[in-house]
């Protein structure tokens, strides 16, 4: 029994269903229904009751859950009191970075660190706000770039960047709804917004809903959880149909003939991103590169 299959387990018991917590972890759901059963086999009891709607832990799966997050939370506990003594620059840093993000001023963050510290390896990772919020709640990433502020004392965050957002629309459609400095946001009721899944960022994604629906437009049916909105399935959907989504201006530069970048006038639709880091950290190299980032910042970002 290894730590990875105790917090496959508690997130078994906090999704309530082998699915969404395959999701959450970014692993298959087979591979996590065979973790569970390797651990029902290896200790010779049921962990969980297996039904149609998703799955229920027994008293002894409850128990187990319980016992696992006191044993990964010493686990981290450790991690952070050994990093005290890992306080020069050699090492590696794994750094989670969101699905889109301006490239300028990642490379710019990351360009500066290195040359002051050619000794530090940077390991990126692409994942979701969400994802990396888990990730670095259990040890698999050291800072994150993400969407929304995760609800935790033991986590540091700095707003590092603001991008006012506008639409992509086929050029038909922005030749009849978009003048020549840009769009109103409510000039694109009528069209289906090409939405990211809630899970991503589920705070970002809430704000962003509530201020579409303020302006008269209809989000539609939520995306899957499993859909990855990269700009191409971005330009796809709204070259192929009615339909329009967001994107900063920087995405302007890579986007096919048939469609438009259209600023959004009044900018009603902001987008943040925060580097984030376990606020116990004693590294120095981590520390330099979340004073990279701040250095690479736009001035509007310390607003």
């Amino acid at each position: 029994m290894e730590l990875r299959d105790l917090a496959a387990l508690v997130t078994v018991v906090e999704e309530g269903g082998i699915s969404a917590a395959a999701r959450r972890l970014h692993v298959s759901q087979p591979a996590l229904s065979q973790t569970v059963t390797a651990l029902e086999r290896e200790l010779g009891v049921q962990l969980f009751v297996r039904s149609t709607s998703g799955v229920q832990p027994t008293e002894a799966g409850l128990l187990l859950a319980q016992e696992a997050r006191v044993i990964l939370a010493r686990r981290d506990q450790a991690v952070r009191a050994l990093s005290e003594f890992s306080t020069s620059s050699a090492g590696v840093i794994r750094i989670g970075v969101p699905r889109e993000i301006n490239f300028e001023f990642l490379t710019a963050s990351l360009t500066a660190f290195s040359v002051n510290h050619p000794e530090t390896q940077l390991v990126p990772r692409r994942l979701s706000s969400a994802a990396q919020i888990e990730a670095l709640r259990d040890g698999r990433l050291d800072v994150g770039l993400v969407r929304e502020l995760p609800k935790r004392a033991d986590v540091d965050a700095v707003l590092v960047a603001k991008d006012n957002l506008g639409a992509l629309l086929a050029a038909d459609i922005a030749a009849e709804r978009a003048g020549p400095d840009g769009v109103r946001l409510e000039h694109l009721r009528g069209l289906k917004w090409v939405a990211f899944p809630r899970s991503d960022s589920p705070a970002w994604f809430d704000e962003l809903t509530a201020t579409l629906r303020s302006h008269g437009i209809d989000i539609g049916l939520p995306a899957h959880d499993e859909l990855e909105l990269i700009a191409a399935i971005k330009f796809a959907a709204v070259a192929a149909n009615r339909a329009f989504a967001l994107a900063p201006a920087h995405l302007a530069a890579w986007i096919p003939q048939s469609v438009v970048f259209s600023p959004l006038l009044g900018n009603p639709v902001v987008r943040r991103t925060w580097v984030i880091w376990h606020g116990q950290t004693r590294r120095r190299d981590i520390g330099q590169l979340i004073a990279a980032f701040e250095a690479s910042r736009h001035p509007s970002a310390s607003e």
